[in-house]
């Protein structure tokens, strides 16, 4: 038992980056059916864990702190559980997701359809910090016949997932163990914009040439309500037009489809390929821009300037008829991303070509 509640414990911390702790690795366990807290430090980070002594394994929980990347996940409960049970198609180590643990249904991630959503880097964390607790000779620490079994899981995780990107990724009944180190880096756009890029990557493999680009909640429900297109093709870019335009254009897509609310668009028609406000927002500037080029008379272009939302200055912009606007923001939408893509393989649609022939070949 002793070895069982080192392995445990040294598990669920060391799998977090370099750990110190102030007792020794293998404490002697208070007694059966007990539990603890202890803390310990992660890169100058205190944190508790719980550790639970039981009749036939050893299990504790951390819970988990987004720090600068809060998520749906944040102070959610991730339990590990170790157990040794008799040897299983020849391997000292199995990990394996409990309840709470999202299941893979599709193709295109990083791991096999119908495995526990635990990416290959924490699983090689978690196999790299329990070899060095139980050494390369696990016979000689659990006996000749047996292995390790490893359970992760997390009691709130099916509930939580619903909130993440993983049904739409086809990871179901739970959360997914993803990252790289364990710790929460100060990097909340480089995370979101990985996960993003993978549902690209998922339905490339899926055999898609063709991909329908939307920012977010209204791209989606033109192309379903007002087009009628296939919502397969649909992925999210959020505030990450740009990279996600050249990661549709390095996977290797032949067309590329696009549709959002007028306030991302007519930043992406001035070139702004980060349509998040603390990142660009002239929103005003480039309405009145337009209109001016139009030759609007100077009354419409100071209404302009007073609306306090795009949907407001749509409503001054169609009440005076210059619905134009429309086509000329959307051309311009146009070859903007044409010219930050730089090449002519890529295929572009256009406002006015979608619109008489909205099938497109995005039907089903």
């Amino acid at each position: 038992s002793k070895r069982m509640a080192g392995v445990c414990f040294w598990f669920r911390a060391k799998s977090h980056g370099d750990v110190a702790l102030s007792n020794r690795r293998h404490q002697t366990p208070p007694g059966r059916g007990s539990a603890l807290f202890k803390t310990i430090c992660l890169r100058g980070i205190a944190v508790k864990i719980s550790q639970s002594w039981l009749n036939d394994y050893v299990e504790c929980s951390i819970k988990k702190d987004g720090g600068d990347d809060i998520d749906a996940t944040h102070t959610m409960d991730i339990y590990a559980k170790a157990e040794i049970i008799d040897r299983e198609n020849g391997e000292d180590i199995i990990v394996c997701g409990g309840y709470g643990i999202g299941v893979v249904t599709k193709k295109g991630l990083s791991v096999e359809v119908g495995k526990a959503a635990i990416n290959p880097t924490p699983m090689k964390m978690i196999n790299y910090e329990i070899r060095k607790v139980i050494g390369e000779d696990i016979s000689a620490t659990l006996g000749e016949g047996k292995s390790l079994k490893i359970t992760i899981s997390a009691p709130k995780g099916e509930e939580i997932a619903k909130k993440t990107f993983n049904p739409r990724l086809g990871i179901i009944g739970g959360i997914s163990i993803i990252g790289t180190t364990g710790i929460v880096e100060p990097m909340s756009d480089e995370g979101w914009k990985k996960s993003l890029s993978i549902e690209l990557k998922m339905k490339k493999e899926q055999g898609l040439d063709k991909i329908i680009l939307v920012p977010g909640n209204h791209g989606e429900q033109f192309i379903r309500e007002k087009l009628n297109l296939d919502m397969k093709y649909v992925v999210r870019t959020s505030n990450f037009i740009g990279y996600m335009l050249k990661e549709a254009q390095r996977m290797g897509y032949k067309k590329i489809l696009m549709a959002g609310h007028i306030g991302k668009f007519i930043k992406l028609s001035a070139g702004i390929f980060n349509t998040h406000s603390k990142v660009a927002d002239a929103r005003s500037e480039i309405l009145i821009s337009n209109l001016a080029l139009m030759k609007a008379p100077y009354d419409l272009l100071e209404k302009i300037n007073e609306c306090l939302t795009a949907e407001e200055a749509v409503e001054v912009i169609n009440e005076n008829n210059y619905t134009e606007f429309y086509d000329k923001v959307s051309n311009k939408c146009r070859y903007k991303v044409k010219q930050y893509l730089g090449d002519d393989d890529t295929e572009v649609e256009d406002r006015k070509s979608t619109r008489l022939n909205s099938s497109h070949g995005y039907r089903s």
